[in-house]
């Protein structure tokens, strides 16, 4: 296959559909459901919106990000280019936006700009070619084991909220199993429904609670009742201290972005075969996708914050499926669930939830990054990474490891005197100034208040 990065490209002529893409597909619908949902709660929460804005608000941006950047952008137009999702990073800092005074529309529009910068620029393939393969692991390692712990950790505190930990236990050892049993046989790409719905047959017959609540409906895509006074978000349209005050995060949004485009590139490499350079998702291309996403669905009323679909692109990496078939079908998905709405319950039950991020994303991430661990000076850049990303975040860790590996100050030096002047210390360089910049701003840094209060 042969994509074209800028046309039009027609299933049948230019790719065909596959069984196999329906894991992605379902993968990626559960992954947008659950990450929307969180991050338009965040919202919610910090503005005092009520539930009732939370369904309609998520069903703006499932409805809108499906139909125009996953099925016509990444299906149609851009096959290289991996799905806009949603960038979880950015979750924990979503109450210190509303209190700085930041504005979900001004944030948005700084975003795309940037993220529009940094592509036509081609700084996030640069960025990416410049990580050698033990950053990358380390990086990889630390974003498998911390989700890993944090879902582990999530599935045990849900059942002894209701006093039945055993469920928790059991759902758990269950998939234990099952993961297992998927990788042994070489169905790993299995892994997220046959597991998810095991997650959900053994809570349910243990006696877990679960009822519907959503009803089917569409929501309003009218912006001006979005960005009303009275209406939608209630902030009415931003001005310029909005934009002052959403700068550094959304410095710091778009600063994340290469670690990620990272992992999901390398991804594709490690499972695809090795003649299918054509169809891995070029990391220019797909910051382009997100900044668009970015702006338009934040125009339409949506308040979510974009990054490279993890959980479409890894799923679909196991599965040795390219992006465009298994993004239009994630796209026809994602639509029917947020106009039917009770689907959305039960991706966002905990036992669900948890089990489609474990199999589907974090456990993947752990193995992919130890795979790529080779030898001692690989296992010393991982290492440094991994120790890193603990002391602040994992674009903490990436890019300061990025530069002492790149200047020989750890690891492999041979490399290093290999490298330009612009690889070795200016890209490097300026990535670890920019994000600890915008980190510093926002209080992401240990032990330092933030600027912005």
């Amino acid at each position: 296959m042969r994509p074209k990065r800028w046309g039009l490209n027609l299933p049948g002529r230019d790719f065909r559909f596959e069984w196999e893409d329906l894991i992605p597909a379902i993968a990626g619908t559960i992954g947008l459901v659950v990450m929307c949902t969180a991050i338009t709660k965040s919202f919610a929460s910090a503005y005092g919106l009520d539930m009732a804005f939370i369904v309609e608000n998520v069903r703006v941006d499932m409805i809108a990000v499906s139909l125009f950047f996953v099925i016509l952008f990444s299906g149609i137009f851009n096959p290289r280019a991996n799905l806009a999702g949603i960038h979880g990073p950015m979750l924990p800092l979503i109450p210190l936006m509303a209190a700085s005074g930041s504005h979900p529309l001004a944030l948005g529009g700084l975003i795309a700009v940037f993220g529009i910068i940094l592509s036509v620029s081609k700084g996030g393939s640069r960025l990416v070619k410049v990580t050698s393969q033990g950053v990358a692991g380390g990086l990889l390692v630390y974003l498998g084991a911390i989700g890993t712990i944090g879902q582990v950790g999530a599935i045990r505190a849900w059942a002894e909220s209701l006093n039945l930990g055993y469920i928790g236990f059991a759902v758990l050892f269950g998939n234990f199993l099952l993961y297992a049993y998927l990788a042994r046989i070489g169905k790993r790409w299995l892994s997220i429904p046959l597991c998810s719905l095991f997650a959900a047959v053994i809570a349910l017959s243990l006696g877990a609670p679960f009822e519907f609540t959503t009803g089917p409906g569409l929501p309003s895509f009218n912006p001006m009742y979005w960005w009303g006074e009275t209406t939608g978000w209630k902030l009415g349209l931003p001005g310029m201290t909005h934009f002052i005050a959403a700068l550094p995060f959304a410095i710091l949004a778009v600063a994340m972005w290469s670690p990620d485009f990272l992992g999901h590139r390398i991804f594709q490499e490690m499972n695809y075969p090795a003649k299918a350079k054509h169809v891995l998702m070029d990391v220019d291309d797909t910051m382009i996708g997100c900044s668009l996403r970015q702006v338009v669905t934040n125009i339409v009323g949506s308040g979510c914050i974009t990054s490279s679909w993890g959980t479409y692109m890894i799923p679909a990496a196991i599965a040795k499926r390219p992006i465009p078939g298994g993004a239009i079908l994630t796209g026809v998905l994602s639509i029917v669930v947020a106009i039917a709405g009770f689907p959305m319950d039960i991706a966002v039950w905990r036992p669900v939830l948890s089990i489609a991020l474990l199999v589907g994303v974090y456990l993947p991430l752990l193995e992919a990054g130890m795979e790529m661990v080779h030898n001692t000076k690989d296992a010393k850049a991982a290492g440094a990474c991994i120790f890193a990303s603990a002391i602040v975040n994992p674009v903490f860790g990436w890019a300061l490891t990025m530069f002492l590996d790149n200047n020989g100050l750890i690891a492999d030096k041979e490399r290093a005197a290999g490298l330009n002047l612009v690889d070795r210390f200016v890209i490097p360089g300026l990535g670890f100034i920019i994000s600890t910049l915008a980190m510093a701003v926002v209080g992401m840094i240990p032990g330092i208040p933030a600027l912005i209060k």
